[in-house]
């Protein structure tokens, strides 16, 4: 899912906290929709109900399992959960998962129901089926009926849904679209949006359990795709996951806002792929991943394309802008971790890449010892979705790329897409100590754009860079002075396939040797895998009064 270039994937002090004053009423409004989703959902005549999970302060809980109490919601139910150690396995029951797909532990298809843990570190909804909890024994691993994987908390196409304050842990990946372990699913893999409100607080996604490369694994943290919002996900952390900790994607108007996460140890912090229209990204701290953000445009899955950050209709974004998309207020920093699970592929020492997206706006951000570049706008180079044994290279024209590019089909083995970035804007961020690997253009600041000279044609709006600090040295860029020649109203592109640049990114990539033949490593070596360390759980923070909002019953009595 995650190819920069080429065919290969791509709570400290020092964090800037941003208010909700810096960004635009049109941006904030997803933020205030959001908040009002739970109290809309829950306003029934009769009122909600609440059903009990396991045991609490000595009173029995009305259900032993969290499945059960979801069988038996009704929308706008709550459903309370006392600490345990939850193996979830409602995949095995009949009616649990879509036709012809894989199930979870947790199973939810109905609209507006209300999961709450009573303690976040107490709470594990938990994919292994023996051991100790969240056990790291190949032996405990748990691969569902059939061994083709499982997924642990899966809302499939029902909206109103909230999750939070507990920890799910050990949903490991076999056939696709498994290994997740919080999954607001609205259509995956359709094209269309079948999925509205959302919400979620104080979660903690993870896993322990990692064998090798082809093995099971976590896929992903907190995922959402195909929803359309008012989303939140809020006060949330996702580490040792072989794709990416968060994923908002396959929604052209996301409508929604992830604020206060925490992502560690994955191959991307952050992935989007095809994401756009209101979405903001907020005052999170992302570190020891291999990449610590990656928002991308791709043709061969998560449609529609492209990735878009412009305001939908006549909206105007932040500071009265076109873009709604906006990435502000976070702390990245030492995203240099090649030795995440997976394959060892992929871009590492990077804190922030737009791959083939537009309209995006990265502003009022710390990026601090990021070993290769802190920000990166480079384009990005996928298949097409196959239709009777053909390629559907309308996915990809129609969505303003450029098909069948004899280089870029080279590069990446057979007929491709490609979509340049543009219209982006990166200002008032904070650079510190970035491009430490040393590599010819490492540094603060990249921009690759411009393959006019192999025939893509030049992108219609250049990106704009402007008013980012550095330290005594000020802030570096491939190519240089970028925010000179690429300051906003500029029509000069960046680095084009002839520039060091292009090469640098190939290499970190691992699509070319130190000394190939060519000459576009330049000898550079950026770091490979060697072991494949996973990240022990820090310590979490609980949702301070667990019982607010809840109808009274003995568990939250009034």
């Amino acid at each position: 899912m995650h190819r920069t270039v080429g065919r290969t994937a791509v709570r400290t002090q020092a964090r800037r906290v941003v208010t909700w004053a810096t960004i635009t009423l049109l941006c904030a409004s997803a933020l205030l929709l959001a908040g009002c989703a739970r109290s809309a959902s829950t306003a029934r005549g009769s009122g909600p109900r609440v059903l009990t999970v396991g045991t609490w302060q000595g009173h029995k809980g009305a259900y032993p399992s969290i499945q059960a109490a979801v069988d038996a919601a009704s929308p706008g139910d709550w459903i309370l959960i006392a600490p345990g150690d939850y193996r979830e396995r409602g995949d095995y029951l009949p009616g649990h998962q879509a036709q012809g797909e894989p199930g979870a532990g947790v199973w939810i298809s109905k609209p507006n129901i209300h999961l709450r843990g009573l303690s976040r570190t107490g709470v594990i909804v938990d994919g292994t089926r023996s051991g100790p909890a969240c056990s790291s024994a190949a032996g405990d691993q748990d691969l569902g009926p059939g061994n083709v994987g499982r997924n642990g908390i899966e809302v499939f196409e029902a909206s109103g849904v909230t999750i939070e304050n507990l920890t799910a842990c050990n949903w490991l990946s076999g056939a696709d679209g498994t290994g997740n372990q919080i999954w607001w699913n609205g259509g995956y893999d359709t094209g269309q949006i079948h999925m509205h409100s959302y919400s979620g607080a104080y979660l903690t996604a993870t896993s322990s359990f990692y064998k090798d490369a082809k093995g099971p694994q976590g896929t992903y943290g907190i995922f959402v795709s195909s929803a359309d919002g008012p989303g939140r996900i809020d006060h949330t952390y996702a580490s040792n996951m072989n794709d990416s900790g968060y994923y908002i994607g396959a929604c052209r108007d996301c409508n929604a806002v992830l604020n206060d996460a925490h992502a560690q140890n994955n191959v991307l912090g952050y992935s989007g792929t095809n994401s756009g229209g209101h979405l903001v990204i907020s005052n999170g701290e992302w570190d020891q991943n291999g990449e610590g953000l990656d928002t991308n445009s791709a043709s061969d899955d998560d449609l529609p394309a492209p990735q878009d950050g412009a305001c939908p209709g006549t909206g105007r974004g932040i500071a009265g802008s076109h873009s709604c998309l906006v990435i502000t207020g976070n702390y990245i920093h030492d995203n240099n971790n090649r030795d995440v699970p997976g394959n060892g592929l992929g871009l590492v020492g990077v804190g922030l890449t737009v791959a083939g997206g537009r309209n995006d706006t990265i502003v009022n951000n710390t990026f601090a010892r990021n070993g290769a570049w802190a920000v990166v706008l480079a384009p990005y180079i996928t298949d097409a979705p196959e239709q009777s044994g053909r390629p559907d290279t309308a996915q990809c024209t129609g969505a303003g790329g450029t098909w069948a590019n004899p280089l870029v089909d080279q590069l990446n083995g057979g007929p491709s897409c490609f979509f340049d970035d543009y219209g982006n804007t990166v200002a008032s961020n904070t650079f510190t100590d970035n491009g430490g690997f040393g590599q010819p253009t490492n540094g603060d600041l990249a921009e690759l754009n411009d393959f006019t000279t192999i025939g893509v044609p030049a992108p219609p709006t250049p990106n704009c860079w402007h008013d980012n600090r550095g330290g005594l040295a000020g802030v570096t860029s491939a190519p240089a002075n970028l925010q000179v020649t690429g300051g906003c109203g500029a029509a000069k592109l960046g680095a084009g396939p002839g520039d060091p640049l292009f090469g640098q990114i190939l290499c970190n990539l691992r699509q070319l040797p130190p000394n190939d033949q060519a000459g576009f490593c330049n000898g550079a070596s950026y770091p490979q895998q060697t072991a494949v360390r996973m990240a022990p759980l820090p310590r979490q923070i609980s949702m301070p009064k667990p019982c607010v909002e809840v109808p009274a019953d003995v568990w939250c009595a009034r």
